[in-house]
């Protein structure tokens, strides 16, 4: 499927439209690792190995996947230092500090609902 351009307000946009650009904005923003790293990167500019190691689990390949895709839909700036070897800094854009007050929001509501979600799933598996 192709996703279709969009043409005219943002207040017109169509997001329920499968070939809509919205839906492509969230499927890549809506996964683990991009919420994990806009959490992590916060205020804060951070090297590529700084960012793996605050983000526990993510492998190299798929922190370099996240961070194109969120420097691509223009949620983060890489800035490259001309130095031997490079060095890389990440640093939240304005869309990526607005996308943050979303992903705060979800982070406390993870922590507050955590373990009544946790005793429902051991309920409903019993």
């Amino acid at each position: 499927m192709v996703t279709k351009q969009f043409k005219g307000l943002p207040t017109d946009a169509d997001l329920t439209r499968a070939d809509s650009l919205a839906r492509e904005i969230f499927s890549d923003v809506a996964n683990k690792w991009a919420l994990l790293i806009i959490e992590v990167l916060g205020d804060r500019t951070l090297r590529f190995s700084e960012l793996r190691n605050e983000v526990e689990g993510i492998s190299h390949k798929m922190l370099t996947q996240n961070l194109r895709m969120m420097e691509r839909n223009g949620l983060v700036e890489r800035n490259v230092h001309p130095t031997v070897p490079p060095r890389v800094e990440y640093t939240l854009t304005e869309p990526g500090r607005g996308l943050r007050a979303t992903v705060d929001g979800m982070c406390g509501w993870t922590q507050r609902y955590l373990g009544q979600i946790e005793a429902s799933r051991r309920r409903f598996d019993a």
